[in-house]
């Protein structure tokens, strides 16, 4: 009996945790996803409860933002700073999110800060609820089901949690470089290429 209330109370620490962190803006989502992808390789933890509550938390924290480009407008986007991969992650979403939609706005959660910044966006563009909502729920759901398995085959192929952690956030972070990388030399390019364009005349 006290070995089941002990799993119940470890499970719901660690969902609260998860959800807590999934919720509040900017907050270390992605390295705490990971750790519960390789808990629930260990078995303490149901991997499908663990994506559920990020995807919901994930979700919520979208409209947070989305609220909050609403309200501020597109003066909004300024406040999260003028580092390179925040810069080039708002430039691919604003090109791209006005012809294509939805889908760049899912697979924009990929990109360094993308959930943060196409949340924000899609509010200073007045995106109705109908449409922003559906995507940000699959969009979350995708994302925490990348993330949370990253950590689940880390604890399984390591065999050790603390072993499956390290491995598990290197590839994690591996993977982001290499991602934020290609997104900024991408942008130089392209300012490079708006720069040197003549101008028309007449």
């Amino acid at each position: 009996m006290i070995d089941v209330v002990s799993d119940v109370s470890t499970v719901l620490t660690a969902m609260i945790t998860l959800f807590v962190v999934a919720l509040v803006p900017l907050a270390p989502t992605e390295p705490v996803l990971v750790g519960m992808g390789v808990l629930a390789a260990s078995g303490a933890v149901p991997l499908p409860l663990v994506i559920a509550v990020a995807a919901v938390a994930c979700s919520m924290s979208d409209h947070l933002l989305y609220a909050f480009g609403r309200v501020a407008g597109a003066r909004a986007l300024a406040r999260f700073g003028r580092r390179p991969s925040v810069l080039a992650a708002t430039d691919w979403l604003t090109r791209h999110i006005t012809r294509w939609g939805a889908p760049v706005l899912v697979v924009g959660r990929w990109l360094p800060g993308g959930g943060t910044i196409g949340a924000v966006l899609t509010g200073t563009l007045r995106w109705r609820l109908a449409r922003f909502t559906p995507a940000s729920v699959v969009g979350s759901t995708l994302w925490s089901t990348y993330v949370a398995l990253i950590g689940f085959l880390g604890g399984t192929l390591t065999g050790t949690p603390a072993a499956g952690l390290i491995v598990s956030l290197a590839v994690a972070t591996v993977i982001g470089l290499v991602s934020g990388f290609l997104l900024r030399r991408a942008h130089r390019a392209r300012v490079a290429e708006v720069r040197d364009e003549p101008l028309a005349i007449g």
